[in-house]
């Protein structure tokens, strides 16, 4: 366990509870979350993970804005919570696929990688959650969620034991992001929600 693990773990914990709370300072919390993840998981061959932080800073930045200025121009607005389409589930999914399939790719022929299809798997599922969160899409905690579900062992393997034991916590958090968000949605979407839950 290093400092940088620990400072994460801490930077990490505190970024998701801002997100469930729908809190505007995740977005710097969790820039700085990013920043501590690239040298940790580049220190242990996780590539792809490393590389992701990269790339969640510029959603982070992205998401920022949209959140503030309720994602077009002129909009002072924030952002509502809303649910996926079917198109943009469409994208995601196709997105996803050859992400992960051209990720998997690189990391089993371009480096040292012994998990090469999952960590490109986790990295894809977290692109994905994190494009939803941007925009506040619901269903963006149940791709956290399934993402979650390949860290955590997947870090136990890597030896990474309090990063894991971050994921089991931002497991639960995702439930708690998910059920409030949930209460969030405009009372149309939350009717129909309640009744197809009942």
């Amino acid at each position: 366990m290093s400092w940088t693990e620990v400072i994460g773990f801490a930077t990490g914990a505190l970024c998701v509870w801002l997100v469930a709370r729908r809190h505007i300072a995740n977005w710097p919390v969790g820039i700085a979350n990013n920043l501590f993840f690239i040298v940790l998981f580049t220190q242990v061959g996780l590539y792809a993970d490393a590389g992701l932080q990269i790339v969640f800073i510029a959603l982070a930045a992205y998401g920022w804005w949209s959140w503030t200025h309720g994602g077009g121009p002129g909009i002072a607005e924030a952002l509502p919570v809303r649910r996926t389409t079917r198109t943009e589930w469409v994208w995601l999914a196709a997105a996803g696929a050859v992400g992960v399939f051209a990720l998997t790719l690189l990391l089993s022929r371009a480096t040292d990688s012994t998990v090469p299809f999952w960590d490109a798997a986790a990295t894809g599922l977290s692109l994905a959650a994190t494009y939803g969160q941007c925009r506040k899409l619901v269903e963006s905690w149940w791709l956290w969620i399934a993402a979650d579900l390949v860290y955590i062992p997947l870090y136990v393997y890597k030896d990474l034991h309090l990063t894991a034991v971050l994921y089991v916590g931002f497991l639960g958090l995702c439930v708690y992001g998910l059920l409030g968000w949930r209460r969030a949605l405009p009372a149309r979407d939350a009717r129909t929600t309640l009744e197809a839950t009942a």
